[in-house]
């Protein structure tokens, strides 16, 4: 776990994939940078590599993440994202093991270690409790919990599955927090997940599929930092 790594809850994660590059994303980007600000919510961008640099340089409250890294040292290795490239792009962390871009334990393993040699945060996804508990064991900063059944459908995690992730996890370092993800696609979502013990949570085709994607981001910030004042 990289000790330099620094987020509050609760907190949001909006990852554009493949959807948004360039202009667009920046312009995407500085609404949710202004959002953030507006509610006092640290909310991790993971844009294309190619964009870290553009959102990093013209940003101030969002936390820029790479959608992934790999594990290898400088030297060869053409294709591959390096760590220390990553780091000096702008980027603060990365995420790993999400279900378009899965990864063995040994893998995420390595490339945790890697992040931490360079300074990077890791947030991490998993699947199953059990899942949850395996990477955890890893010690990455942050965990996704997302059954993969439910990413993009709309339906989101249940009140059993939000308990024990976060049981799990905390049973094994409580000082990893858990962000709630899979199916959410509006206000009300983000504020059901958070009530249900979510320290976190986000999306992304429910923001980059929206009628209108930066009013849906302050739909769900709004009631992110509503249902969390509520409970604490």
């Amino acid at each position: 776990m990289y000790k330099g790594f620094s987020i509050r809850a609760p907190f949001f994660e909006i990852g554009p994939k493949a959807y948004l590059y360039g202009e667009e994303m920046l312009r995407l980007a500085k609404v949710i940078d202004k959002t953030a600000a507006k509610y006092d919510v640290d909310i991790i961008v993971t844009p294309q590599y190619t964009d870290i640099k553009l959102l990093a340089d013209n940003t101030e409250r969002i936390l820029v993440f790479a959608q992934h890294m790999d594990y290898l040292p400088i030297g060869r290795g053409l294709g591959s994202v390096l760590p220390e490239a990553v780091k000096a792009a702008g980027a603060v962390g990365v995420m790993l093991n999400h279900a378009e871009k899965p990864l063995t334990l040994e893998a995420i393993e390595k490339t945790i270690q890697r992040a931490d040699e360079v300074g990077l945060g890791t947030i991490v996804c998993a699947d199953t409790a059990e899942d949850v508990r395996k990477i955890a064991e890893l010690s990455p900063n942050l965990i996704v919990a997302e059954p993969t059944e439910l990413i993009g459908t709309g339906q989101t995690s249940d009140q059993n599955y939000i308990t024990e992730t976060i049981r799990m996890v905390n049973a094994v370092n409580p000082d990893i927090m858990v962000l709630q993800g899979a199916g959410i696609s509006n206000g009300q979502d983000v504020y059901n997940t958070i009530h249900c013990g979510a320290q976190a949570t986000g999306s992304t085709s429910g923001i980059i599929k929206a009628a209108d994607p930066y009013a849906m981001v302050e739909e769900m910030i709004y009631n992110l930092r509503k249902a969390w004042d509520e409970l604490h």
